[in-house]
C-alpha cells in the first residue's frame, strides 16, 4: 500500500508555492499518494502566536537578507524560474482556501490547488478579488459558481475552521507542514527528510 504524504496548504504562502513541484517529483518518485489539507494561514498565526518571516525577523539585522537568499537557492536548485512574487502579497486567502476546501471535500483538493497554484505565483493573479478568481478556476476546469457557493455555506466555512485548529492541535505553525506517517516536518527545506521516511521500510 502507497504511503500518503500530506500537506498542510494555504495559497498564500510563497512556500507553498515552491515546495509543490519538487514534492510532486518527490512523490512521482517514491510511489506515494498526496493529501491536501487546507487550513487558513492567517488564522494559524493568531492560535499560535506566530508571523510571517518577513514581520517576525525584521528586527534581526541581515537574517530577512539571508532567508532571501536561501530561497533564491532553492528556486535555482529546482529549477523554479517562473516564479514571482504575487504583487499583492501578503493577501486575504480566505476564499481560495475555503474553495480549496469545498473542491477537495469532491476530491479534487489537489487538482485545484496544482491548477491555482501557477496563477498566483507565475501570473500575478489577483487572489483577494472574486471576478479574478473566478476567471482563474473556471479557466482551470472548474466550476467556479458552484465553488464560490460552496465556500459561502456554513459547511465549508466551519470545516476550514476546524482543519485550522486540528492542524494546531498537532503542532502545525507555519506553511508548509508535512506529515508522514504521523511524522511532522517543516520548511520546504525538508524534503530529503520527507523522501528518507517515504523509503524507510
Amino acid at each position: 500500500m502507497s504511503k500518503r504524504v500530506e500537506l498542510i496548504f494555504d495559497f498564500v504562502s510563497p512556500n507553498a508555492y515552491l515546495v509543490w513541484w519538487p514534492l510532486r517529483d518527490l512523490i512521482r518518485r517514491t510511489g506515494a499518494e498526496l493529501d491536501v489539507f487546507p487550513v487558513f494561514l492567517g488564522g494559524m498565526h493568531k492560535l499560535t502566536g506566530n508571523a510571517p518571516p518577513m514581520i517576525r525577523d525584521a528586527g534581526v539585522k541581515g537574517k530577512n537578507e539571508y532567508a532571501m537568499l536561501e530561497m533564491q537557492r532553492f528556486i535555482t536548485r529546482h529549477q523554479l524560474s517562473k516564479y514571482r512574487m504575487n504583487s499583492k502579497f501578503p493577501f486575504n486567502s480566505i476564499l481560495l482556501q475555503r474553495m480549496l476546501y469545498a473542491a477537495d471535500m469532491d476530491g479534487r483538493g489537489v487538482q485545484f490547488a496544482e491548477a491555482l497554484l501557477p496563477a498566483i505565483w507565475e501570473q500575478d493573479l489577483d487572489a483577494a478579488n472574486p471576478e479574478a478568481v473566478g476567471e482563474a478556476v473556471a479557466a482551470a476546469g472548474f466550476d467556479a459558481k458552484y465553488l464560490f457557493d460552496r465556500a459561502q455555506s456554513d459547511e465549508v466555512k466551519q470545516g476550514l475552521i476546524d482543519n485550522t485548529q486540528n492542524a494546531v492541535d498537532r503542532g502545525v505553525f507555519g506553511i508548509p507542514t508535512i506529515f508522514v506517517d504521523g511524522e511532522m516536518f517543516f520548511g520546504k527545506e525538508r524534503l530529503d527528510q520527507v523522501e528518507d521516511e517515504l523509503l524507510r521500510g
